[in-house]
C-alpha cells in the first residue's frame, strides 16, 4: 500500500502573548508554543488552521513536505 505524503504545518511564534486575552495564550499552549522563535511541526488539517487563524498576528506558518 502507498501512503500519501502529508502536509505539515512549521509554526514559529514570533511575537509575545503579554497583553493579550488568556484565551490566545491558551491557543499558543495547545499549539506546543509558548516561547519566542519557538517553532513545532503540526499536521495540516482542519483544527489546526483554525487555532493558528485565531493567533496568526503572533506566528509565521511555513508548509512543508514530508
Amino acid at each position: 500500500m502507498v501512503r500519501k505524503k502529508e502536509k505539515k504545518l512549521k509554526v514559529t511564534q514570533v511575537k509575545s502573548t503579554i497583553g493579550y486575552r488568556e484565551r490566545t495564550s491558551l491557543t499558543i499552549k495547545a499549539l506546543g508554543l509558548g516561547k519566542l522563535n519557538r517553532t513545532v511541526v503540526l499536521p495540516d488539517n482542519d483544527p489546526v488552521r483554525g487555532m493558528i487563524a485565531q493567533v496568526s498576528h503572533l506566528v509565521k506558518v511555513e508548509e512543508v513536505e514530508e
